[in-house]
C-alpha cells in the first residue's frame, strides 16, 4: 500500500484558487447575477500571473511564456473594455 498523495505545493494550490475565483465571477453573469467589476478580473489575473512567474523561478520546467503573453493580452482586452464601458 502506498501512502497518502502529497497535495499541491502552496502557489500551485493559490494558482489554482485565483483561477477559480476568476471563473466564478464570469459564471455568475451567465446564471443572471450582476456583471463582475472588470478591474476585480484583471486584478485576480495579474496576481495569478505573479504566482506563475514565482512558480517558474522555483521550477525551471514551469517557465510558459506564451502563457503569460496570453494572459496579458487577455489583462489589456479587460482594461480596454472598462475604459470603454462609461
Amino acid at each position: 500500500m502506498s501512502g497518502p498523495r502529497p497535495g499541491p505545493d502552496p502557489l500551485t494550490a493559490v494558482s489554482l484558487l485565483l483561477l477559480v475565483g476568476v471563473a466564478v465571477l464570469l459564471l455568475v453573469p451567465l446564471l443572471g447575477g450582476p456583471l463582475p467589476s472588470p478591474y476585480l478580473v484583471v486584478g485576480l489575473l495579474l496576481a495569478r500571473l505573479v504566482v506563475q512567474i514565482l512558480r517558474a523561478q522555483r521550477r525551471p520546467e514551469l517557465k510558459r511564456p506564451a502563457a503569460w503573453a496570453f494572459d496579458l493580452l487577455l489583462i489589456g482586452l479587460l482594461l480596454w473594455v472598462a475604459a470603454n464601458r462609461g
